[in-house]
């Protein structure tokens, strides 16, 4: 890098932590910051952050970066937040948290899932929001807070995003943010791109205590001295409207034409395709795009390598306190049959979204020994989140009308020669693994680039930045033989539906007997 080359800061506020990279104009990575961000799971299905938390997690990541530049923190020229989507957070008029924030990963709001469909119509939901009913948008943690929290609700002066919550921390003034980071709240008009006033009066909610949207690339303000001198970023600093993390990932892999599909291994496993056309289908979600323009179809699976920490956590000796866990597991488990030796499991841990949008789906393990190891879990645990990922495609393929060609994989699983051998044989398509997985903050640092004026556009800035890729062919015979075992996972929903649902609806009766 020059010493005078300029540089832009992506921020990714992502569920369990805060990223801050400084990227150059060709998309290189020169300096990062890291901070943890807590969260509590006070009773089952319940999952919290205190919005203070974002914040304090986002300035130690920034201190961090531009400790970590060396004195050429002068050269930043703007900052873009990416930022964890559906997390939803109050705040009263002196901007203090009314009540705890509820991550996307909250599962309380069931019963306003079924009610609200039922009194405005599930059709009239996918139509606006492109979101079919489901438990990640936030619409139905308004309705769940309103009729359980009155109180929270009533002293509640803004209904605020990640990104708008640490925009007014950075920044000042109201809260405000980008449409790719109110979309994902689930009351926005997406062929309008404004909040939805159909919505808003449903749900009994004034369009007064929302953020203000922008256009990505929006100049949003200008760096508070305070937090100048607090990081060391320069004084005025801009800083453009970004928004969700799956949105800007998409466009760190430069996934602006329509038969490249990215693909997220990480906590959720998320993956979506570029498109002109507004289209809402059961297959996918539909959001707007990064680079505004357009829109992304994404799907996504709540449990994605959450999975493979919550098992190592829950029941492999020593869990994570043995550095070598995951490496070890992984040896073990390449060596293991497609299949996992007759173990199948179904990764809905966090009920289905598509194709599914079944809030009530289980997890469940099928075909389980006393011969099987904890490595024989593990390989289980990927395959099921990658035939999952097969599955969705091909109908997402079906329903668009033409194939895709390739993945381009980021996040943590990308990092996992196992798993991106096994989605490319399991598919039958390259998957190209990305020279950062942390495509989230590259695509912000994009739209920062935009707004600093390096770019006409921020596809053009998608096409400078996003760099090279790997490619991962596929072994034809292995996608034969998942050919076969995909058949058989895509009965193991329908086969176990009924239970499951009984089970649900029994451990919720218990729950209200004991209490």
């Amino acid at each position: 890098m020059a010493d005078d080359c300029p540089l832009v800061i992506g921020l990714d506020s992502s569920t369990q932590s805060t990223k801050a990279i400084a990227w150059t104009p060709t998309g290189e990575p020169v300096a990062e910051g890291r901070a943890d961000i807590p969260m509590s799971n006070p009773k089952m299905g319940h999952f919290e952050q205190d919005p203070n938390d974002w914040w304090q997690s986002a300035i130690t990541a920034l201190t961090q970066c531009v400790e970590n530049l060396r004195g050429k923190q002068q050269f930043i020229q703007g900052l873009a937040i990416s930022n964890q989507r559906e997390t939803l957070g109050f705040v009263d008029d002196n901007d203090e948290p009314s009540t705890p924030a509820m991550v996307w990963l909250d599962e309380r709001s069931r019963q306003q899932i079924t009610e609200f469909s039922e009194s405005f119509g599930a059709d009239n939901i996918h139509r606006i929001t492109g979101r079919p009913p489901d438990l990640t948008p936030a619409l139905y943690r308004f309705i769940w807070l309103r009729e359980n929290n009155r109180e929270a609700w009533d002293n509640t002066a803004c209904f605020v995003d990640v990104q708008s919550y640490l925009v007014k921390k950075l920044c000042g003034g109201e809260y405000r943010n980008g449409w790719i980071s109110a979309d994902p709240m689930g009351i926005v008009d997406m062929q309008a791109h404004c909040w939805s006033a159909e919505m808003l009066d449903a749900i009994g909610l004034e369009e007064s205590r929302l953020p203000q949207m922008n256009p990505p690339g929006t100049k949003l303000g200008t760096l508070l001295q305070s937090v100048s001198q607090e990081t060391g970023l320069p004084p005025n600093l801009p800083v453009f409207a970004a928004g969700g993390d799956g949105q800007c990932a998409g466009l760190g892999t430069n996934c602006t034409i329509p038969d490249r599909a990215y693909i997220n291994l990480g906590t959720a496993v998320v993956s979506g395709i570029w498109s002109a056309e507004y289209r809402y289908n059961s297959s996918w979600r539909t959001e707007l795009a990064a680079q505004g323009e357009g829109y992304i179809y994404e799907n996504c699976l709540r449990s994605g390598a959450f999975l493979m920490n919550w098992f190592v956590d829950q029941f492999v000796a020593h869990g994570k306190a043995d550095a070598a866990v995951f490496e070890r597991l992984e040896a073990a488990a390449t060596d293991i049959p497609i299949g996992s030796e007759g173990l199948l499991i179904q990764p809905y841990f966090s009920g289905a979204m598509d194709p599914h949008w079944d809030s009530f789906a289980r997890g469940v393990f099928l075909g389980l020994t006393a011969s099987h190891t904890e490595a024989h879990i593990y390989r289980a645990l990927i395959e099921s989140i990658t035939l999952d990922q097969v599955m969705r495609t091909k109908d997402m393929e079906q329903a668009v009308g033409y194939p895709i060609s390739h993945f381009v994989a980021i996040g943590g699983g990308a990092n996992s020669p196992l798993w991106r051998q096994m989605l490319a044989d399991a598919s039958g398509k390259p998957v190209h693994v990305s020279t950062t997985v942390e495509a989230s903050a590259l695509g912000a640092g994009m739209i920062a680039a935009y707004g600093a004026g390096w770019f006409h556009s921020i596809t053009e800035a998608a096409e400078a930045m996003s760099g090279e890729t790997t490619a991962v062919q596929p072994n034809s015979n292995r996608t034969v033989v998942y050919e076969e075992l995909l058949g058989i996972y895509r009965q193991l929903y329908h086969a176990t539906t009924e239970i499951n649902h009984a089970m649900v609806a029994f451990a919720s009766k218990q729950e209200t007997t004991n209490a």
